[in-house]
């Protein structure tokens, strides 16, 4: 069967690892922001994808007096605090100091967080070997060792292979130091189902009117069922205007996301309401291989309401009913795919300079340097987006420019390297932006306007000069500011260039300003338009403004969680496929 839904058309969103995850612009993209709000409230989660973790280790320490250690590993999952969750544990290999374990650990993977692992090496008593793995009591076993990584270092390798020390600490005569214990290494590789893809094209008939004077506005929701009933929803269609016979945009699911072929769906039809108040206009429960069968024999099935609980009555069955159009099954390469094939996400950042942030030296400034250590807003949203970055660029070289000041003894730039050179803008590591960052707040003067053209410029340079080499590198460029532009049609002339360059532009708004303009930017309702006339071949631009983020989910999460969507966006865009 050919491919009937093709990437040009695509409508729907959904929360799958090897999906495209790309928005797509269209003229009831209010309807579909609002949709967004609830499905979150219901539980739709971002992209994520499943890896399988393997172990290995050699030159163990031998703790056994007439044989080699029996080793296991336990795996734990370390917060912000320092505290440890475990997530698993390996079977024990008997006498061995070189063991290859067979019990795997699947881990989800989340681009958006620093994922935080450790590894502890123990040897299991000879008496404890015929008890099962879950009920040891670890403080019972010998220490063998330990080791800790992120999950983002080990999917960034070549292979998906890091090996790393394995260290244990030894109270002596001094204090306690460490030691080498042998080496553990950990391959990922990413699950088979979250590659492989079905991609759906659904439209329905003859749907009943929820409007009084107008036709309904429909859209489907497809949720799952999780293991304690509960449904939650992960893809939904675009909303279509006055149609009682929809034919929606395709929409793409992993069976990872899923769980199989045969794991029931609930496929939802709403009439759309400004208010959030959608009304039910039907449902249908099938599995995927059921919609295949639909699309097979060219039947359909007819939506319901359900039966209200606590009555004996049976659903009401509607004369609506839904048709699969197109039902296409593929493997498609994934974010990770290319991170094997040697892919780098380069990081820049962008600072605002200008004089409406108040007088660094002053505790209203939005740039003043707390004395306590405690980083304001730009520290903060360096701190959060660095971080998670940093594991995905290898020389951990990055750009970094301030905008609308006037540096000593000069005009105002709204482009100069916040080093202090003029022949470089890199600088070493997160510490060293934030070095950068700490010295221009006292070799420039706060002015203005607020303009970013430049920057943008700046950033798409790079990129398109990366390119030109041949590198395999994408680029991120983090710009944080407090105020509304003034250059807003050069930028947006900047960023439809930029867009067709490997490069993505993250944007924090800082302070309480008016962010209308940014949302433009954003282009989530309309994709951006030159001067000449020419349209963003994709969107680029994700914005948030600080204050939304403080108070839950931290800056990386809410701006990072698109970065893989807009990789792979790029990459199908651009036709560019590992081998």
């Amino acid at each position: 069967m050919g491919n009937c839904c093709s990437d040009e058309n695509r409508g729907g969103h959904s929360a799958v690892g090897g999906g495209t995850g790309a928005h797509v612009a269209n003229q009831n993209n209010g309807h579909n922001e609002a949709v967004a709000a609830v499905l979150k409230s219901r539980g739709y989660q971002g992209l994520y994808t499943h890896v399988e973790l393997s172990l290995s280790a050699t030159g163990l320490r031998d703790r056994d007096v007439l044989s080699k250690s029996d080793p296991m590993v336990v795996i734990y999952s370390k917060g912000r605090d320092g505290s440890l969750q475990e997530l698993g544990r390996t079977e024990v290999v008997p006498n061995s100091l070189n063991p290859k374990w067979i019990t795997k650990y699947t881990i989800a993977y989340h681009f958006e967080t620093v994922q935080n692992l450790v590894f502890r090496v123990l040897d299991v008593d000879t008496q404890f070997h015929n008890h099962d793995i879950k009920m040891l009591k670890l403080e019972e076993q010998d220490f063998l060792g330990e080791a800790s990584c992120t999950l983002s270092q080990i999917v960034t390798k070549l292979n998906g292979s890091l090996t790393l020390d394995l260290i244990r600490g030894e109270q002596s005569s001094g204090p306690t130091h460490a030691q080498k214990s042998g080496k553990l290494t950990v391959c990922a590789e990413e699950s088979v189902a979250s590659k492989t893809t079905v991609e759906l094209k659904l439209r329905c008939s003859e749907l009943v009117s929820k409007d009084l004077f107008s036709k309904s506005d429909p859209f489907l929701v497809i949720s799952k069922s999780t293991e304690s009933g509960m449904m939650v929803p992960i893809c939904k269609t675009e909303v279509i205007k006055d149609d009682h016979s929809p034919n929606w945009k395709p929409i793409s699911l992993t069976i990872q996301q899923v769980g199989s072929k045969d794991s029931p769906l609930t496929i939802e039809c709403y009439d759309f309401d400004s208010n959030g108040k959608h009304d039910l206009i039907g449902k249908v429960q099938k599995s995927l291989t059921d919609l295949e069968v639909l699309h097979s024999t060219g039947s359909s099935a007819n939506l319901f309401i359900p039966a209200a609980v606590g009555q004996n009555s049976q659903n009401k069955v509607l004369k609506s009913q839904l048709f699969v159009e197109c039902f296409f099954e593929k493997t498609q390469h994934t974010f990770l795919d290319y991170l094997a094939w040697g892919y780098e996400i380069n990081f820049m950042v962008a600072i605002d300079f200008t004089a409406s942030n108040g007088n660094p030296r002053l505790p209203d400034s939005l740039h003043y340097i707390d004395p306590s250590g405690r980083p304001n807003d730009y520290q903060r949203a360096i701190l959060d987006s660095g971080e998670v970055l940093q594991f995905y660029d290898r020389d951990r070289r990055y750009p970094a420019w301030g905008f609308g000041a006037r540096p000593i003894d000069g005009p105002v730039s709204h482009c100069f390297n916040l080093n202090g050179s003029s022949d470089y803008s890199e600088v070493e590591g997160i510490q060293g932006i934030m070095t950068a960052y700490m010295s221009a707040l006292y070799n420039v003067s706060l002015a203005g306007p607020t303009i970013f053209g430049p920057v943008v410029t700046s950033a798409a340079n790079i990129a398109n000069q990366s390119l030109m080499k041949g590198e395999r590198k994408f680029f991120v460029l983090l710009i944080i500011t407090d105020g509304v532009i003034t250059d807003l049609q050069e930028t947006m002339d900047a960023l439809v260039h930029a867009a067709d360059m490997p490069l993505s532009i993250l944007i924090v708004g800082v302070g309480g300003a008016d962010f209308k303009e940014m949302e433009i930017l954003d282009a989530d309702k309309q994709r951006l338009e030159s001067t000449r006339g020419r349209v963003a071949v994709r969107d680029i631009v994700q914005f948030v403004p600080f204050r939304d983020v403080q108070g839950g989910d931290s800056v990386l999460q809410a701006l990072l969680a698109e970065i893989p969507s807009q990789f792979l966006e790029y990459m199908r865009l651009k036709r560019i496929r590992p081998t």
